[in-house]
C-alpha cells in the first residue's frame, strides 16, 4: 500500500459515523448490508449515511454492490488487511512482537 491511499483511508475513519459504518460492515461479513439496514442498526438518516457511505467508497474501504433494486455494501477486506499490513510493517523492527502484557489490576 502506498503512503498516500493509506491516509486517505485513515482520514476516511477519522469521523465517528464513517468509523461505525465500517465497523458495522466489517462485523457484517461478506454478506454486507444494505443503505436502510445500516440506517436502521446505526441511527442514522440516510441522507448523512449516503454521504458517509460515498466518502468510505472514494476510500476503498468499501465496495458497494447493486444487487436488483438493492445496493449492498461490504467492507473491502483486502484493503483494510493492506492497511493494516502498512501500519504494521515494521513493527518491532522486524522481530517477531512479544505479546502485550495484560495491564495489572491493583484494586483486585
Amino acid at each position: 500500500m502506498e503512503e498516500q491511499a493509506a491516509i486517505k483511508s485513515l482520514a476516511a475513519l477519522a469521523q465517528p459515523v464513517r468509523l461505525r459504518v465500517f465497523r458495522a460492515l466489517v462485523v457484517a461479513g461478506p454478506q454486507g448490508l444494505t443503505p436502510s439496514g445500516l440506517s436502521q442498526q446505526l441511527d442514522v438518516a440516510a441522507t448523512t449515511l449516503s454521504f458517509h457511505l460515498k466518502e468510505l467508497v472514494h476510500a476503498d474501504l468499501i465496495t458497494q454492490e447493486r444487487d436488483g433494486r438493492h445496493l449492498i455494501y461490504r467492507a473491502a477486506f483486502e484493503h483494510m488487511a493492506g492497511l493494516l499490513s502498512y501500519l504494521t510493517e515494521h513493527c518491532c523492527q522486524g522481530q517477531a512482537c512479544a505479546p502485550l502484557a495484560p495491564p495489572s489490576c491493583t484494586t483486585c
